[in-house]
């Protein structure tokens, strides 16, 4: 018997049902950067990282607010007509899916940008700090090197 097949495949219509919903809480770093080459007027990326994580390095032109500001801040700083893309440092943290949680119970669209910050510099997209802004090279395990996207 297949390990795989061991629990049957959902059924079509639930399939359809699900990626779709998943697509519509998800985005990931390829789409995010393609949107801010292109400034995207109606999408706003925000780094829900604590000031010291930001400040190691963080998307050029997110906008910054921790989580546990958000219920406080998120309205007089983010219009309500934007949808926001939250992100935190990576797979490994829920970051991202709180912050996304608060500005959701606020009222905003919203999506979570899988990978985090960890995809993002993996991936190879502009990185901003203190010192400036600059690239990290691209890592073969997550990003084609010889392509600029995956072209999935």
């Amino acid at each position: 018997m297949s390990a795989v097949t061991a629990v049957p495949p959902a059924a079509n219509a639930a399939a359809v049902a699900h990626f779709s919903a998943r697509l519509s809480f998800e985005t990931d770093v390829s789409d995010v950067a393609a949107d801010l080459e292109a400034t995207a007027p109606e999408v706003i990326v925000v780094d829900s990282r604590s000031e010291e994580s930001w400040n190691q390095g963080h998307i050029p032109g997110a906008t910054h607010l921790p989580t546990s500001r958000i219920a406080d801040e998120a309205l007089a700083a983010i219009p309500k007509h934007l949808t926001v893309v939250t992100y935190c440092w990576g797979p490994g943290c829920n970051g991202a899916t709180r912050a996304a949680l608060e500005f959701a119970r606020l009222g905003y669209r919203v999506k979570e940008m899988l990978g985090g910050f960890e995809y993002w510099a993996r991936e190879g997209f502009p990185v901003e700090s203190p010192s400036g802004v600059g690239n990290r090279p691209k890592d073969p395990l997550t990003a084609p090197v010889a392509a600029a996207t995956c072209a999935c």
